[in-house]
């Protein structure tokens, strides 16, 4: 396997490792604030920690660039983020957390189409089987309870369609700038649209609360953890493996999620929920193996 391979599956894995555990800490910051003030401020904190590293400016404007920016900070931070948290007022999180696991399928259908080096091939198809299937025995845990809500699954599935075209615009992006920079962009015209969220929440910077130390704990994770530094992993990673092979690294979520949740909230794993585990990792798998010829690629009906 090529360093750079290599290189790029560990920045994958790190980076899915991160953002599964995101939910450890936003459950804790609801219990003090509103989903749209954590969304708020916790890319709000993670601009401002971007500018600090990196002052500088991209004085090169240009419009077409620039709208290209606003785009990816509409659907990759706002829309995403926005729709998933409306989506779990109207549905369960784990009818959102199984049908957001779809991403993978719909990056590599959007990139089949848009990047000539990146191939839908029939393992694709079989690796999301399987790992659609472990992912349903690990959320739901042997109970097998679907309560489908048209209002709240439509919008989770936008959500999974959002960071699909989003992961795929960003192999796209050749602006010449730095990848901190990069982001930095994507976080302002994030922050940007969502100014009208804030207006119609009302939402004021609470200071009294943000520097409680549990409170400013977990915006730190989020902002730096969650926000800079993985979605700078998740670029670089896109740029040394594409967006198919990257992408595949979100059907470990519920494994991950499952693993921690045992570790820190002492929650119980069962047979069901291994087995689920095992099936999501040989999807993974699964997906990430090619066809033995580039017909079989083209074609992945055979």
């Amino acid at each position: 396997m090529e360093r750079d391979s290599i290189n790029g599956y560990l920045l994958a894995f790190f980076t899915i490792l991160i953002w599964s555990t995101t939910y450890i800490f936003t459950k804790n910051l609801l219990q003090e604030l509103t989903p749209y003030e954590i969304l708020f401020y916790r890319f709000g904190l993670a601009y401002l920690i971007l500018w600090v590293i990196s002052p500088k400016f991209d004085l090169d404007l240009n419009l077409k660039k620039e709208v290209f920016f606003f785009t990816l900070g509409l659907l990759g931070v706002t829309a995403y983020y926005l729709l998933e948290n409306i989506a779990l007022k109207y549905t369960q999180a784990s009818n959102v957390g199984l049908i957001v696991s779809s991403i993978p399928m719909f990056t590599a259908v959007i990139a089949h189409f848009m990047h000539e080096d990146e191939l839908f091939h029939k393992n694709i198809v079989y690796g999301f089987i399987l790992s659609m299937f472990g992912i349903f025995l690990v959320i739901f845990n042997g109970k097998y309870i679907l309560d489908l809500n048209p209002v709240g699954d439509i919008l989770a599935l936008l959500c999974a369609v959002i960071f699909a075209v989003y992961s795929n615009l960003l192999k796209k992006l050749n602006s010449g700038l730095r990848r901190i920079l990069i982001i930095r962009k994507i976080f302002f015209y994030g922050l940007i649209t969502m100014i009208p969220i804030v207006i119609y929440n009302n939402i004021e910077i609470q200071f009294k609360k943000l520097l409680d130390i549990n409170i400013l704990g977990g915006f730190l994770f989020l902002a730096l953890l969650a926000s800079v530094l993985a979605f700078i992993m998740w670029y670089k990673a896109i740029e040394l493996l594409g967006t198919i092979k990257t992408s595949s690294f979100i059907y470990l979520v519920p494994l991950i999620t499952m693993v921690s949740s045992s570790i820190f909230l002492k929650e119980e794993i069962n047979i069901i929920m291994i087995t689920g585990g095992v099936l999501i990792l040989f999807g993974v798998y699964l997906s990430e193996r090619k066809t033995s010829s580039r017909k079989g690629q083209k074609n992945w009906s055979g």
